[in-house]
């Protein structure tokens, strides 16, 4: 499946015994063979339609993927008929609906803005970081820190197009600030609801969309002051709709999701 170009393999084990156990090298292989960003596993769940495991494509498991629930909760209502699903992930529990055909949003929850829940490796204003990056002669820096259930720096630029996102990415991801590593995320606003964005995602690198990305991204730039509180993400897979909701402080991702068919692989 892909949500705006993030691609996935998702595999519904619920009802099928044991949780799966897999090693790095095994996602990493299937990574390699199967060209996906992250790989999705749905167990069973007491609490919610179903318990959903997240490994990026370098072995890591991780505990947030927007797009990922949307795809999933998709394929839990496909199954149920339902027009909503729960899914628990090791960020907690998110509601899903319906939002039009082939289109899910997701509630999200409140983004996580204390430098100690990013996390940092030290204190600092997480609005505008006291941090840059370079990559040749181009610099970056000040970028707005947000946890989405996983962690992101949103960098503000000029302009986004020629700017080079996997060498300047793959250097914010590993800096020690992040003893997590991070998510780095490169916005261009366009206008007050209209932003452009392309993501490297930790794990995975360059990725066609990122939907927790894209949540950070509109919760960084309206905190800066540059953007109203719902906006139209652009990313290079599609676009996503983010709206951070003052009524309750949750942010609402919505997009397409896409079935691209079925393959076989040993669990």
């Amino acid at each position: 499946m892909n949500g705006a170009g993030n691609r996935f393999i998702l595999a519904d084990l619920r009802r099928r015994g044991a949780p799966v156990s897999l090693d790095i090298a095994t996602v990493r292989e299937w990574a390699h063979i199967h060209h996906f960003d992250q790989l999705l596993v749905l167990e069973d769940s007491d609490s919610a339609d179903a318990f959903m495991r997240i490994w990026n494509a370098d072995g890591d498991e991780v505990g947030a993927c927007g797009n990922g629930t949307r795809a999933a909760a998709w394929a839990i209502m496909q199954k149920t008929g339902a027009g909503s699903a729960t899914i628990g992930t090791g960020g907690g529990l998110l509601h899903a609906v319906a939002a039009g055909d082939m289109t899910v949003s997701v509630d999200m929850g409140a983004p996580r803005l204390d430098w100690q829940d990013i996390p940092l490796a030290r204190e600092m204003d997480t609005v505008a970081m006291e941090f840059t990056a370079a990559a040749g002669d181009i610099v970056v820096g000040q970028p707005g820190a947000v946890s989405m259930g996983n962690p992101h720096a949103v960098f503000f630029v000029r302009e986004l197009e020629d700017l080079p996102v996997a060498a300047l990415g793959r250097e914010v991801e590993m800096d020690p600030l992040f003893p997590e590593r991070v998510n780095a995320g490169f916005a261009q606003v366009y206008d007050r609801s209209h932003i452009r964005l392309r993501v490297w995602e930790r794990g995975a690198g360059i990725t066609a969309a990122c939907g927790t990305g894209a949540c950070a991204a509109l919760v960084a730039a309206h905190r800066r002051g540059l953007a109203d509180r719902a906006a139209s993400i652009m990313a290079d897979g599609g676009e996503l709709f983010v709206e951070w909701r003052e009524t309750d402080d949750h942010v609402i991702l919505t997009g397409p999701v896409e079935d691209e068919g079925e393959i076989d692989i040993d669990l």
